[in-house]
């Protein structure tokens, strides 16, 4: 345990973090871990690959990913802001790289291949994308002559083009979603609200018509008529786990749900631990989400109150829309559950998610005291 009186950058990260945060994040993670074992075994079997080839490699991120947690977490705002303006130049480069001479699976071209590694650039970017676009609404709140409103809404509409390019509607809708909110947040006006809405309801149905895998997905989420055998089985696998599970390796439906260690790893936890186990994973979720926007309510720095709520509307969206899909109450996506789903891209870019987290979120006292004083002096109040 780390001494309150020792003076050091290890021991005043220890006393200035938020630990109920970091405690979260890791727990997740190591669920994460837990849940590869259950999962991604039949996986590995069906590919003709060894029964543990993926929880090794999930084992394999979990090293580096903590490194980039904890390493983000020392950062303090003004290098947040600086390492997110870096990643996200490099995400777009790579994002409009993946277009011409990335991998293509399933009919899209999100992947990059770096010596050897795979990388999917739009998990990195998102992150990079919200602290980014909350420094450019706070410049604005800060001075009104800064059209930062103005440069969010043409960053906003890069980003967009490019996900829709690949194509990646989830992504897409996942990103506006959360950018929406931060915007509303920063006191978006009622024109803005109606034309973006307008937008996005046009947006939806033009993807509807002119995307033939979505209007499919779309279809058999309204009709339950075509090909839903992943989705009905998921459904069946929660079914099946009841309130307490089947136990540990016990699953049988698991065995032929085919992403069953990324998308659909929710189902393969009911099954096996039950859907009290589920319960608690989305408390996991809710706690983060209420205790980032309890953080952003008392940030005087718009700049933070921004960048902090939506990050963390970020990790909940997602993991609301993972999990929806899992229960069939939204048309099918591919989109991983944070921290847990199998992933090396998904796990490293929710840690830098999680690593701005804790780095706007550390307690700083010198920051407060100084915030007192100059309240202090603009009231008129004698200095103590």
């Amino acid at each position: 345990m780390v001494s309150r009186a020792e003076r050091g950058r290890v021991a005043d990260w220890f006393w200035t973090i938020d630990r109920y945060f970091l405690v979260a994040f890791v727990l997740l993670m190591g669920i994460g871990f837990m849940l590869s074992f259950a999962a991604s075994p039949p996986v590995a079997e069906r590919l003709g690959l060894d029964t543990f080839h993926f929880v090794k490699k999930h084992a394999e991120f979990i090293p580096l990913a903590l490194v980039v947690l904890i390493g983000i977490s020392f950062m303090e705002p003004r290098m947040v802001r600086r390492a997110s303006l870096i990643i996200l130049i490099a995400s777009l480069a790579m994002m409009v790289f993946a277009l011409f001479f990335g991998v293509e699976v399933k009919g899209s071209r999100r992947w990059v291949s770096i010596a050897g590694l795979s990388i999917q650039p739009s998990e990195f970017m998102k992150p990079a994308f919200i602290v980014v676009s909350a420094w450019l609404f706070a410049e604005r709140a800060r001075h009104p002559e800064i059209p930062g409103n103005f440069f969010s809404i043409l960053l906003y509409a890069i980003v967009a083009a490019l996900l829709v390019a690949q194509p990646d509607l989830g992504q897409t809708i996942l990103t506006s979603a959360v950018w929406a909110g931060m915007f509303f947040m920063a006191g978006m006006p009622w024109f803005w609200i109606v034309v973006l809405g307008g937008l996005a309801v046009a947006g939806l149905a033009g993807a509807y018509m002119t995307l033939p895998h979505v209007a499919g997905r779309i279809d058999r989420f309204l009709t339950g008529e075509g090909d839903t055998f992943q989705v009905d089985t998921a459904r069946e696998a929660i079914f099946h786990g009841g309130w307490f599970g089947q136990g540990p390796g016990e699953g049988t439906i698991k065995r032929i749900i085919p992403d069953s260690h990324t998308d659909f790893i929710f189902s393969v936890a009911a099954e096996e631990f039950g859907i009290l186990f589920c319960m608690l994973l989305v408390a996991i979720f809710a706690f983060i989400v209420v205790r980032g926007l309890m953080h952003a309510r008392r940030e005087r720095d718009d700049f933070i109150r921004l960048a902090v709520a939506g990050l963390v509307l970020q990790v909940g969206a997602q993991s609301f829309i993972n999990v929806g899909v899992n229960l069939e109450l939204l048309p099918a996506k591919g989109m991983t559950l944070p921290f847990i789903s199998y992933g090396g891209s998904s796990m490293i870019a929710m840690c830098v998610t999680a690593g701005f987290i804790l780095a706007l979120t550390r307690h700083r006292p010198e920051k407060r005291a100084r915030d007192r004083t100059l309240f202090r002096f603009s009231a008129g109040i004698p200095a103590e």
